[in-house]
């Protein structure tokens, strides 16, 4: 299998976790913001123990792929993990955390961000 290849299905196996965390990543990202901890919250999707953000979803309980850290922009300048330079063209790349997961997507050959939607919850009326 190629490296593409694997990246693949990496992330295919990524958007199943997500979608199904889809709920509870959403209100967390919502109450990061509400409760005035950041205007950009980040989920940290790993497999591997990473120390980043504290530990919302984990795995094991839920019988997926990838466990789910929460962190902020602010913290990733803190720990370098995005350069003081960079912070600004991070938040213009950056979309609407009521609409989009920023996902920081580890893996032991490296990591990229990835900006996924919301599903759309026909209960919601926040969603209209």
């Amino acid at each position: 299998m190629t490296n593409e290849e694997v990246l693949k299905k990496l992330l295919d196996t990524l958007k199943d976790d997500l979608d199904f965390y889809n709920d509870l990543l959403k209100e967390l990202a919502v109450d990061i913001m509400a409760e005035g901890f950041s205007k950009f919250p980040v989920f940290v999707a790993h497999q591997h123990e990473v120390k980043l953000g504290e530990m919302v979803l984990d795995h094991k309980e839920y019988a997926r792929d990838y466990s789910i850290n929460a962190t902020t922009i602010e913290k990733l300048l803190e720990k370098k993990i995005i350069a003081a330079e960079k912070e600004n063209d991070f938040k213009q790349t950056y979309k609407d955390p009521r609409k989009f997961m920023c996902i920081l997507f580890v893996r032991p050959d490296g990591a990229n961000f990835i900006f996924m939607p919301y599903k759309k919850n026909n209960n919601r009326k926040d969603e209209e």
